[in-house]
């Protein structure tokens, strides 16, 4: 029997992930004590209905988190009921907007501030998320992209990689990336908007796409960023950095980002990286 614990920070997304997991087959409970954990894994393996898949969410909902979730991995573990450990991240900023967009309070912030809570929950969580057998940080995905994160690991079976690469074109106009890592300025490149005909297009579009890669100093500058890339990434992983989001900015953000965007993201997926990919200004993907 496959048997997940789905559990993270509040507001990551998890009850999306549930339903994710729902959606393949899994049989779920949310919000599960700790305690309950290795009493209902039992009943689930010993179960004559057959059940071949379960996912079980487990939070700071639950109380006193810590002290009863490990005791319980450990009772598991010693009874020998395998288990597989889902964890959901965001960025702190990402997780402040769906809280005040819900105009609800962080579990953890009674009379405080979001960020206290926060703060106080990525604290709490830091051991379990060690341990965890698959990170997905949500701040850059739809719902959408998340049910496909979790169909990649649960049906296609992708082995685990704990780094997910998020490659999001932005305009410099509408703001910078607030929570990129590294943030790429792609104005030097010729621009496709003041070409009467490409002007309406957006950087999906395979004329502005072919406009903007045929350049010697688009190809010279895609070639360097993968260099630096395939040099910066396996530090990362052993830095223990479970999310990267690379920004690639343009004016507009409808252009050159976009191709450029792309192209990254084409390349990292060959060279085996879980990898998202976001355009911040279209509203495409």
């Amino acid at each position: 029997m496959e048997f997940v614990i789905i559990t993270g920070l509040s507001g990551a997304g998890k009850s999306q992930a549930m339903k994710a997991m729902e959606d393949i087959d899994f049989y779920c409970m949310d919000n599960l004590p700790p305690q309950l954990l290795p009493g209902f894994a039992e009943l689930c393996y010993e179960s004559k209905r057959n059940i071949k898949k379960v996912a079980v969410v487990v939070d700071i909902r639950g109380g006193k988190f810590f002290d009863a979730l490990f005791n319980s991995l450990d009772k598991l573990k010693n009874k020998g009921l395998k288990y597989r450990i889902l964890f959901l991240d965001a960025s702190g900023t990402v997780l402040i907007k769906r809280y005040k967009e819900l105009r609800r309070p962080h579990p953890l912030s009674v009379n405080g501030r979001i960020i206290d809570g926060i703060t106080k929950e990525r604290k709490l969580l830091e051991e379990v998320k060690g341990k965890s057998d698959y990170i997905i940080d949500t701040s850059n995905l739809t719902i959408g992209m998340l049910k496909e994160e979790i169909r990649k690991i649960f049906v296609e079976g992708e082995e685990s990689k704990k780094l997910t690469i998020s490659v999001v074109s932005f305009g410099f106009k509408y703001g910078i990336l607030l929570d990129a890592d590294l943030v790429f300025d792609v104005r030097f490149l010729p621009n496709p908007y003041y070409i009467e005909e490409l002007k309406e297009y957006t950087g999906n579009d395979k004329n502005v796409r072919d406009y903007v890669l045929k350049w010697e100093q688009t190809k010279i500058f895609i070639n360097k960023l993968i260099d630096m890339l395939d040099f910066l990434i396996p530090y990362y992983i052993k830095e223990g950095k479970t999310q990267l989001v690379i920004g690639i900015g343009c004016t507009g953000g409808k252009h050159r980002s976009v191709a450029i965007a792309d192209v990254l993201y084409e390349r990292l997926l060959e060279k085996g990286n879980r990898v998202i990919l976001n355009h911040r200004e279209c509203r495409i993907n």
